[in-house]
């Protein structure tokens, strides 16, 4: 297979140009526009930040790749979805409030901000992809509605992946809260009675009459006739209902991969990625410890699999920093960083099932700008 061009330029910034002007400069290289943006709809798809964690990127960056495809023609909006933990961001009007609080606006942006799966995470698309893990992927139905997806991410260490980067932002991060769950463990939420209402509202959005209730009108699911569609999760306001998250690290980053695919197959998709304040855990934390390494750069390509590789190797080749939880870990040069803070994972399995699948190649070459 061919190399695929991964673009990397670094957060030095002169006196002529600062940061948002390098970071144009890096998109106008990796040739952004060869994609045809004319009056089509752009999906910019981010993660917010989890209010309380600081380590997310800023708007400032997301207003130059607006900018960019505004140049061109496009028509963008920046998107993310709701999120299947019950933190600030799991349905639409508390996750826009939360990309408001960090600066995620449309005066900042100069564009819209869309919540992709829709008030309460259950507006999705169903994405036929015949994967070995995923045969029909539930998609934000905003995100499968553009014409265009460009992947806006923060390159980080994740608990559950070993890293956050393209792919995972798009399939999990594309995933409807049912797809989430469907990613997190085999299909099938559960209920906390301790937390359940009892308001039965639930089960009148079940179709297939799989929960009932005890004599404390507490709800409860049968799992025989559950199929996993999520919307019991989407409607519930005690957050009584939640995913088991009962899957493998190495299976759920294999199915990331697959929703990756459902994300992009078939239309034009670009990649871009800031390796900096490169955080322990994912941004979906309210809070973040120190960087593990210093700040590294931006990358772009038109292959998420090649600058998913590329941004770990350059993270690789640094030395962690002393008082980061990587250096009291005691990594060191010549290690495997994502798997030294978090041995169970396996980010491997993700580029290779991405691979597999025949979303990119491992192969690049790093074209390097001043």
């Amino acid at each position: 297979m061919k190399k695929s061009d991964v673009y990397f330029t670094d957060f030095q910034a002169t006196m002529t140009e600062n940061l948002p002007q390098k970071l144009a400069r890096l998109l106008q290289a990796a040739d952004m526009r060869r994609i045809d943006m004319h009056n089509k709809f752009v999906a910019i798809k981010l993660h917010f930040g989890e209010p309380g964690n600081l380590a997310y990127l800023r708007a400032n960056y997301a207003r130059v790749v607006v900018e960019q495809v505004q140049r061109l023609g496009g028509r963008p909006f920046v998107t993310d979805c709701n999120t299947l933990y019950a933190g600030r961001r799991k349905n639409a009007l508390e996750h826009l409030e939360a990309a408001y609080v960090n600066g995620y606006n449309p005066l900042t942006l100069g564009c819209h901000v869309l919540i992709g799966d829709g008030l309460k995470g259950t507006d999705e698309a169903l994405v036929p992809v015949g994967g070995e893990f995923v045969r029909e992927a539930k998609i934000g139905r905003a995100v499968m509605d553009a014409d265009v997806i460009i992947s806006l991410n923060h390159f980080k260490l994740h608990e559950q992946t070993g890293f956050g980067g393209a792919l995972k932002n798009l399939g999990m991060g594309c995933g409807s809260r049912a797809g989430k769950m469907e990613m997190h463990d085999s299909g099938q939420p559960e209920i906390n009675q301790a937390l359940c209402a009892a308001c039965g509202l639930c089960a009148r959005n079940c179709a297939h009459g799989a929960i009932s209730f005890n004599a404390d009108g507490k709800a409860a699911i049968d799992s025989a006739r559950c199929v996993g569609c999520g919307r019991c999760i989407g409607v519930c306001s005690a957050d009584a209902v939640a995913g088991r998250f009962n899957e493998t690290n190495e299976r759920l980053s294999r199915k990331i991969a697959e929703y990756a695919l459902a994300v992009t197959r078939g239309r034009p998709h670009f990649h871009i990625t800031l390796a900096r304040d490169i955080s322990p855990f994912c941004d979906c934390h309210a809070e973040n410890d120190r960087p593990v390494v210093p700040d590294v750069g931006m990358l772009a390509s038109f292959d998420p699999v090649a600058i998913d590789v590329a941004a770990a190797a350059l993270v690789n080749a640094q030395t962690p920093l002393a008082d980061s939880l990587l250096g009291q870990a005691g990594a060191g040069p010549g290690q495997d960083y994502f798997t030294a803070l978090h041995p169970t994972t396996d980010w491997r399995a993700c580029i290779s099932q991405a691979v597999k699948m025949g979303i990119g190649s491992t192969e690049y070459n790093l074209i390097r700008l001043k």
